[in-house]
């Protein structure tokens, strides 16, 4: 299978943080589909989880438009690394992060946090 789903998210993603050389993805295929994690720098986690989780949404979005043009179901995941200013209230993974990292598969709305 190709590899342009990965390719497309490292290039959505390099466009709108402040540390494009930190901006690494990591691509696994199982029988759920293909799975995106994505490592950035701790400073740019704001500019890619965006406001109420609209950033990630949409990358998330067009992740997953790529993958069915090649008919295979891609996820992405975000690692938030140690030091990040991303959001802190949210689920972990049921999956083990790298050590120092949370991992977050979906990004909640302020109007599911009840705020």
């Amino acid at each position: 299978m190709q590899q342009s789903d990965q390719e497309f998210v490292e290039m959505i993603v390099k466009a709108i943080v402040a540390h494009p050389d930190d901006v690494k993805t990591d691509r696994t295929v199982d029988e759920r589909g293909v799975l995106i994690t994505l490592h950035v720098n701790p400073e740019d986690m704001g500019y890619v989880i965006g406001r109420q989780g609209q950033t990630a949404r949409a990358v998330r979005t067009l992740a997953k438009v790529v993958g069915a043009k090649n008919n295979a179901r891609v996820n992405l995941k975000i690692m938030e690394p140690e030091g990040s200013r991303g959001p802190r209230h949210m689920q972990q993974d049921q999956q083990q992060p790298h050590q120092g990292e949370r991992a977050y598969d979906d990004v909640p709305s302020i109007d599911d946090l009840g705020i």
